[in-house]
This record gives C-alpha cells, structure tokens and sequence, in this order.
C-alpha cells in the first residue's frame, strides 16, 4: 500500500490531486473537499508538503479537522473515505472526495460567505453563475427550452470552430444578447449539446463529441 502513496506523490499535485502539510483550519479544507466533490472527486494526501516531501501528520486533530469540515463545513454534507498509511515511518493520511450527486456543494470562503468551488489544475476556483445555474436547474431536474433558429446554428458553428471560448468571448463573435446567450448556453448543456470546461476565467463551451447537428434538425 506505500508504493500506492508513493506513486501518488510522484505524480505532483493535479486536479484530482492535493498534497496538505497539515489541516489546522476545517472552513479553508472544506473549500478542497467543496472543489473536488463539484469536479472530477480526488484525493487529498495529508501530511504531505507541496514539494513531495514526506513531514507526516502531528496529530489526531487533523482526522477531526477532517471530519468537520465535510460534515460542518459543506453544504450538503460530504461522506469521505480517509485511509491512514505509513510511510518512511510517518503517518499520511489519505482522504479520497467522491463526485458529489448533490451539486453544488458549498463551502465558506475567508469572508464567510457560502460559495461553490471547482477543481482547474492544483486550483480551488469559485464556480461563475452560468455552471451554478446548470447544476441547479440538473438538481430540480428541470428539462431544457431549445431554441433552434438561425442564431443558435451560428452559435454552435462559431463553439465548433473555435472551441473553449467563454460566455464573453462567445457574445463578441455572435449577435445573440448576452443576457439571452447566458440562457441559450446553459439550456445546451442541460440538453447535452454542450459541455463545460472550467479554466481560471471560468466555463468554457466545446461541442459534445456526440452531438449531431443533422440529427437535431430532423
């Protein structure tokens, strides 16, 4: 099981991937467990510095810390799995964060406010207004209004043709309103026509690789 941890620390922090020297604050550590559980789920290797090195928990206070920040500290409440290792003779423990089934899951930010956060890279980024409303509108399992004139085909012409671009990236190069392009973007998500990449200025659309527009027309 230590080669498991090893290999796990020689990858680097990524997105599904966090190395914590120690937890002495459970709101700041919720705000991971919030980024993983509305991304792709990960783990976070506690006792572990950013460079890799191996420092090992101090105490049984960071398995509590642990504890209440996914249970006091995230909204909804968050089940985790946390595996103690010892390796080199020091106490890692690793906490694995599922994909939440609950999206979005909260957690405050140093202002006190609740926020939902995302996983982008080895960054916890608060979630922009457009994948608040997907997640939503998925949570209330509200269907999708498609609209499918000739401004929605430019629009989905202009994502196939230069990909990952932003809500206002995308309202530059179209002649759709940004208030109404906000509504068309997030009604193609939820009817699976679009997907959401999330970068540090936010979402980004690119086509779903099983989206036939010939299909959609019929």
């Amino acid at each position: 099981m230590s080669r498991h941890i090893l290999d796990l620390i020689a990858q680097g922090e990524h997105q599904k991937l966090d190395f914590k020297f120690q937890v002495n604050d459970a709101k700041k550590i919720a705000r991971s467990l919030s980024a993983f559980a509305n991304t792709d789920g990960g783990r976070l290797l506690i006792g572990v510095k950013d460079n890799g090195r191996i420092a090992g928990i101090r105490s049984e206070e960071e398995y509590y810390m642990i504890d209440t920040a996914a249970e006091m500290f995230c909204k909804p409440a968050l089940k985790l799995k946390a595996n103690p290792h010892n390796i080199q003779g020091k106490q890692i423990l690793e906490v694995i964060i599922p994909v939440s089934e609950n999206r979005p899951v909260l957690a405050p930010d140093p202002d006190g406010a609740w926020r939902a956060y995302v996983r982008y890279q080895d960054n916890n980024l608060v979630a922009d207004d457009i994948l608040l409303n997907v997640w939503k509108m998925q949570g209330n399992k509200q269907g999708a209004f498609i609209r499918y004139a000739d401004a929605e085909k430019d629009l989905l012409d202009v994502i196939e043709n230069h990909p990952l671009q932003t809500h206002t990236e995308l309202s530059e190069r179209t002649s759709i309103k940004p208030s109404v392009l906000r509504r068309v973007l997030i009604n193609f998500v939820l009817a699976e026509i679009l997907r959401i990449q999330v970068d540090m200025d936010g979402s980004r659309f690119f086509l779903n690789e099983d989206f036939d527009p010939d299909n959609f027309d019929n």
